[in-house]
């Protein structure tokens, strides 16, 4: 006998509750990393990966398997940042440049302490909101020009432009101070695999 209908609703929404969590959650560190370099603190930056998370949820249902969830979620994270407005603007929020929390590059082979970390935070903060964007996503993050292209809703073209031009901006204030965070931001690229691109 078919189950009662409010039973098969139940059922599909605890589905779909479950199928994105799988998707979606795992993906909260690297949303919240980016959160706290667009906000001006971290409960602000918490929210907004809140709402992030809740906007996510509430189109689920377009959101097609199999292709990237990441660079999805972090399209929404963008958009709901501009439409939120001037109030979530950041002032100076320190994150570290590399998605491990031990302090080592692994790009450069070396070690990335917390004065070089300190140094690019404050060199990105000085950056126009446009390159730092680009950067934190190619950099930090690994997107591709095309993910970032799709995620920021603009030409590849420009994300290109914006990531040399924000690169060579970076380095210039890092040179005299910081080889080791130089050498890494050198050695990452727009696309992965490829560090010698837009060089």
């Amino acid at each position: 006998m078919p189950a009662p209908y409010a039973e098969r609703i139940a059922t599909t929404v605890t589905a779909r509750q479950d199928e994105f969590e799988r998707i979606a959650m795992p993906h909260s560190r690297s949303l919240l990393r980016v959160a706290r370099r667009l906000a001006s603190d971290r409960a602000t930056a918490e929210d907004l990966v809140q709402e992030t998370l809740l906007r996510g949820w509430a189109s689920f249902d377009r959101f097609e398997r199999g292709t990237n969830a990441r660079a999805w979620l972090f399209r929404i994270l963008f958009n709901t940042f501009y439409a939120l407005g001037r109030h979530m603007r950041s002032g100076p929020v320190f994150v570290a440049l590399d998605a491990s929390d031990g302090g080592t590059d692994q790009r450069s082979g070396g070690s990335f302490s917390a004065l070089d970390a300190a140094e690019v935070s404050s060199a990105l903060d000085a950056l126009s909101a446009g390159h730092r964007t680009v950067l934190l996503l190619a950099v930090v993050e690994g997107f591709t020009c095309r993910e970032m292209a799709e995620i920021l809703s603009i030409p590849v073209g420009t994300v290109m432009s914006r990531l040399s031009r924000g690169r060579q901006e970076l380095r210039d204030r890092l040179q005299p101070q910081s080889p080791k965070a130089c050498e890494a931001l050198s050695a990452a690229s727009c696309a992965r695999g490829k560090p010698n691109e837009l060089q």
